[in-house]
C-alpha cells in the first residue's frame, strides 16, 4: 500500500507511506484524490511526513488536490514536509499558494480552523 486514507468527521486524511512521491505512486495518488473529490470530499489533508523526496509528478498530484478542494469550495492542507520536499515546494514558490502545516497534528488543527471559517 502506497498511502493510507482515513475519512474523518469533516475532512479526509491522506498519508503517503512511501519515502518517494514520484512517478511510481503519484499517478495512483492523483486518481485517488480525484475519486475522493468525485465522491463529494471537499476537505483534504495530505500528510507527507514519511516522504523525503518528491519529483514533478508528485508536485502535480499535490496541485491537483489543491485545485479540486478549491473548486469544491473546500480546504486543502499539506503537512509533514521533510527538508528536501519543503525546499522543492519553496523553490517552486508553492509555499505562497498552499496551506502548509509542520506536522499532521498541526494540519488537523489548521484544517478544522479553516473549515470553521467557511
Amino acid at each position: 500500500m502506497d498511502f493510507k486514507i482515513d475519512k474523518l468527521d469533516d475532512f479526509t486524511l491522506v498519508q503517503v507511506l512511501k519515502e518517494k512521491l514520484d512517478t511510481h505512486i503519484a499517478p495512483t495518488l492523483k486518481s485517488e484524490l480525484v475519486l475522493l473529490s468525485g465522491n463529494g470530499e471537499r476537505n483534504i489533508l495530505l500528510d507527507l511526513s514519511k516522504s523525503n523526496y518528491c519529483d514533478s509528478s508528485g508536485l502535480s498530484a499535490i496541485l491537483v488536490a489543491n485545485r479540486l478542494c478549491k473548486n469544491a469550495d473546500g480546504v486543502f492542507v499539506l503537512s509533514g514536509l521533510q527538508p528536501a520536499v519543503e525546499r522543492l515546494i519553496s523553490v517552486s514558490q508553492l509555499d505562497s499558494v498552499l496551506n502548509i502545516a509542520p506536522t499532521a497534528d498541526d494540519g488537523i488543527e489548521m484544517m478544522r480552523k479553516s473549515i470553521e471559517k467557511k
